[in-house]
């Protein structure tokens, strides 16, 4: 019998840890009351950011996938029409990002990734819900409203990742 031993990189590690703290944060927010159906702030994205700064693209895929799967398991969403919204905004927002990369990072900070990120996330969540589970039915009417919370949601979320960001590289070294 032959034994496949997998040994986790620090790499390995730090994802865990950052899907980890996704995840939390993506139960909190299912906890509180939405006022709007459908409109959560989602702060686990403030996590993504981050990632994707400090670790890349590659990083922020993997944490976001994780929390997504990992999240919608925990909250008895897996394999759901709001699961596939989910993937559907994730997707969206991380195409986005990978994209928005490559612009000048003089203009293009943590702020207004975040909002491009949000705008793209609940753009594809309606398209999935007019091609899919609503077809013939208009739900772009609803775009403003969804439009204004993406932006105050991806402005706060943006701003709180940048203080996040300013903050650490203020901090003192622990070497």
């Amino acid at each position: 019998m032959t034994v496949l031993t997998i040994k986790p990189t620090a790499e390995d590690h730090r994802i865990a840890y950052m899907a980890a703290l996704a995840i939390v944060l993506m139960l909190m927010e299912a906890a509180l009351p939405s006022p709007i159906p459908g409109v959560k702030p989602g702060l686990a994205n403030i996590v993504t950011l981050l990632v994707l700064q400090q670790y890349g693209l590659r990083a922020a895929v993997w944490v976001t996938g994780l929390r997504v799967v990992a999240g919608s398991i925990l909250l008895g969403s897996f394999l759901t029409p709001g699961f596939i919204l989910s993937v559907s905004g994730a997707m969206a927002s991380l195409a986005i990002l990978a994209i928005a990369r490559y612009l000048p990072s003089r203009y293009f900070g943590m702020v207004s990734l975040s909002v491009l990120a949000a705008f793209a996330h609940i753009a594809a969540q309606l398209a999935a819900v007019s091609v899919w589970l609503m077809p013939g039915v208009n739900v772009f009417y609803l775009s403003p409203m969804f439009a204004l919370a993406a932006w105050v949601f991806g402005l706060s979320n943006g701003l709180i990742a940048a203080y996040l960001v300013e903050s650490e590289s203020h901090a003192p070294s622990s070497t």
